[in-house]
């Protein structure tokens, strides 16, 4: 109580704040976003309509966002973890009841200006409930197998919620970046090789339950020649596209892949794949490079933090753009299945640039107010 006290003498001005603001990190995200606008004007056949244009009015949006979400002392968030959570897994049940249907899924609620995914937020809101429990109990406790019944279960309900839209990509995503978190927290690795024995095991149920199409993505990634026309015509595609490029590129503007349309949907799921055509290796390396450097801030600004909510919630944040990446680059040159992971502030997507913009955000915070040490019980904060 004495430290927490100590702490609210030491509250930081917005001035003070906006000094502090880890300045090298919003450059880093908005120079990744400007690959991104170039990408979506080639995309259009060198306009600014339909997607560049559009991608850049949102990240205004969102980088105004992402400031203020720095200065919100991030007592706020501790708070709020549990409130955040709960309106977010609302917005999921809504999602059954009356969301939007595009391209065979039901995964928006359309709010007439803005197509809301629930999904692309609740990555975020996951992190800060998790990161509210563990911060809240002892290692010694995390270490109990009955401790973890909670934190399991907030896990579940939304990946059940995400899996029946069907959304299989975040599901995975949601289910992979918790389970980072919990390592974090000091779950031991045994309890994890069971859980895996176990999903092992429940893999023929599973594919009972899965749609044709996604049964046809497994079968495709394992033999995309089988059917070159059909579901494997994208894998193919993209595998071309990446190897026409070589080192250097065919040259921006200039790849035949992407500007002639032999590759569907270049604009989201396969832009890494338009970088490589036109850039070659260098300019994947280059942006890869530049994804490493934004994990490096994330790992950095975690271990720099002096309480357990603060880092978990930056390493979570960090693991979830990890993945992001990993997934999507993965999918692209055929290493896994396609799952409908965007490259994240590169790929086209309202929701999905918001969440990652608000990740960056969290980040921020946590960097800012970095020193602030957190009581277990924060209910009280203001």
């Amino acid at each position: 109580m004495v430290s927490y006290m100590a702490s609210r003498h030491r509250d930081l001005t917005l001035g003070a704040k906006l000094l502090m603001v880890n300045w090298g990190l919003v450059f880093l995200v908005t120079l990744i976003a400007s690959i991104g606008f170039a990408m979506l004007y080639s995309s259009a056949g060198g306009s600014w309509s339909p997607w560049a244009g559009k991608q850049v009015v949102r990240f205004i949006a969102g980088f105004i966002v992402m400031i203020g979400v720095a200065l919100v002392d991030i007592r706020f968030w501790a708070r709020w973890a549990y409130p955040i959570y709960a309106v977010t897994l609302i917005g999921l049940v809504a999602v059954e009841v009356m969301g939007s249907i595009g391209m065979g899924a039901q995964r928006w609620i359309d709010l007439g200006f803005f197509q809301l995914q629930p999904s692309e937020i609740m990555k975020l809101a996951l992190v800060l409930a998790l990161a509210r429990y563990f911060h809240g109990i002892s290692l010694e406790q995390v270490g109990r197998p009955l401790m973890l019944v909670a934190p399991l279960i907030l896990v579940l309900l939304p990946v059940v919620l995400v899996l029946k839209q069907p959304n299989l990509g975040t599901a995975t995503l949601l289910m992979l970046g918790s389970g980072a978190i919990f390592f974090l927290a000091g779950v031991r690795l045994w309890k994890f090789a069971i859980i895996i024995v176990a999903v092992l095991s429940a893999l023929p149920v599973v594919w009972q339950f899965m749609h044709d199409y996604q049964k046809r993505r497994v079968l495709t990634f394992m033999d995309p020649e089988n059917d070159p026309l059909g579901a494997g015509y994208n894998i193919l595609q993209s595998m071309i596209a990446m190897g026409s490029g070589g080192i250097t590129g065919k040259g921006y503007l200039q790849g035949s892949q992407s500007q002639l349309r032999f590759l569907p949907e270049v604009q989201t799921d396969f832009i890494f794949t338009q970088v490589g055509e036109e850039f070659g290796m260098i300019g994947g390396v280059v942006l890869l490079f530049l994804y490493v450097c934004l994990f490096a801030y994330g790992i950095a600004i975690g271990l720099g933090c002096r309480n357990q909510f603060g880092r978990l919630v930056a390493l979570g944040i960090t693991t979830q753009f990890f993945l992001y990446v990993f997934i999507n680059m993965s999918m692209v040159m055929g290493l896994i299945p396609v799952v409908g992971i965007p490259l994240p502030l590169v790929s086209y997507g309202g929701s999905a640039m918001m969440t990652l913009l608000l990740g960056c955000g969290l980040m921020l915070s946590v960097s800012i107010h970095r020193e602030h040490r957190l009581p277990r019980r924060v209910d009280g904060l203001n």
